[in-house]
């Protein structure tokens, strides 16, 4: 472990992270590496290994790891009356707790908002679930894969007549996550006015939603439904994915661009022709301009045309594999994938942050904790003596 934070952005708050699975841990992970201290619940068993307390990945595995970096971890039965005192002392000298039970459990322990609010009332409480705390679908069991479907995304992914189509990540997870830790980041702002915390709630179809951006509003405001259009853009061409000599790229021109794409294709002619010279017929006749297009892009190499789209500003990019995102030289250059030091596997390689602030940037600071790692220091900075976390420890409360 190391002395320093990961950052001094965040310095002097400090998280309770009862979180499993990816949306929040994803939100607690924002805090652990802008320098918040983040507490990591953990639920006290016999067995450290146990699926309960690992979830998808076991603790040494790179989800795990990437997830849970920059945190410290102990481990409390939360259902042992000596257990709830612990976290109850714990959340008096806490700002923010991060949970995502289903809603009624939270409740059945004696942790939910209401009940901790007497405690602290600068306690900003943050819930992330599947569907929302309230609502006909409020007990489900929600994961990312039932939110792509239910909130629509997985209509708008994947080629036409293919059928639906999942996204490669777990996009709701993360999006919640992020959202949460917003939702919590403007609580906090509001706190310095008011001097009170509040409850903060969102959930993977929120999220999924709000993610939907312009193919929502379109039905919202125009009743279109979108459709799967591929790789295609759903309004905009000739904007996609073109076959070249040696494999494919994406080429993005926007309207204004219409001219210089032309140029850069060798195809002036184009440029006025009726079927072409505006964004609505370019729209309307997609796929004869996108066969045209690459029956051009396809005699010459990948690389060659990215040169010459580039060097005329239209944006052309190369379709990598995930190693060989990680060997582009600007992503090398920009330094998100980072090392730290486990004590179980040494020398690690994972994903730092996407966000860089100039005076207090974020790094790797500690590698993720091992189970209730640090249980005995957590509890002595609560104010507990050596004899009573050893009196814990017996009755089974730690």
């Amino acid at each position: 472990m190391s002395d320093a934070p990961a950052s001094r952005a965040l310095e002097g708050l400090t998280v309770l992270d009862l979180t499993r699975a990816r949306a929040g841990p994803t939100c607690a992970r924002q805090f652990a590496d802008w320098g918040a201290s983040v507490i990591k619940v953990e639920m006290r068993e016999s067995d450290p290994n146990s699926s309960t307390q690992t979830d998808f990945a076991a603790r040494n595995d790179p989800d795990f790891q990437n997830l849970h970096r920059n945190k410290r971890a102990i481990a409390i039965d939360l259902k042992h009356p000596d257990g709830l005192a612990i976290f109850r002392r714990l959340v008096e000298r806490a700002d923010i707790l991060v949970e995502n039970y289903r809603p009624d459990v939270k409740f059945r322990l004696g942790i939910d908002y209401e009940t901790l609010k007497p405690i602290n009332k600068r306690l900003i409480y943050a819930s992330i679930s599947g569907f929302g705390q309230d609502g006909p679908y409020r007990d489900r069991p929600g994961v990312d894969q039932i939110a792509q479907g239910m909130g629509g995304l997985m209509s708008i992914t994947g080629e036409p007549g293919r059928g639906p189509m999942r996204v490669g990540i777990a996009i709701c997870d993360l999006a919640a996550g992020l959202f949460a830790a917003l939702g919590v980041l403007t609580a906090l702002r509001e706190r310095d006015r008011s001097g009170e915390g509040q409850w903060v709630h969102t959930s993977l179809l929120q999220a999924i939603m709000f993610l939907l951006d312009f193919q929502g509003a379109r039905y919202l405001m125009k009743g279109e439904v979108p459709r799967q259009v591929g790789n295609n853009h759903p309004t905009g061409s000739p904007t996609g994915t073109f076959r070249t000599s040696d494999g494919h790229i994406n080429i993005a021109p926007t309207p204004t661009m219409w001219r210089r794409f032309c140029n850069a294709i060798g195809r002036t002619d184009l440029i006025d022709h009726p079927d072409y010279a505006k964004p609505g017929a370019r729209r309307k006749n997609r796929e004869a301009l996108n066969a045209l297009i690459e029956e051009i892009t396809s005699k010459q190499p990948s690389a060659a045309w990215i040169e010459k789209m580039n060097a005329a500003g239209i944006p052309c990019g190369p379709i990598y594999s995930i190693d060989q995102t990680f060997a582009d030289p600007q992503v090398r250059h920009l330094g998100i994938a980072q090392k730290v030091v486990s004590k179980a596997l040494g020398e690690i390689t994972i994903l730092g942050q996407p966000v860089i602030l100039s005076r207090t940037p974020s790094h790797l600071a500690m590698a993720a904790p091992d189970y209730g790692e640090h249980t005995d220091a957590v509890l002595a900075e609560a104010g507990y003596s050596a004899a009573e976390i050893a009196a814990f420890r017996s009755n089974g409360a730690i």
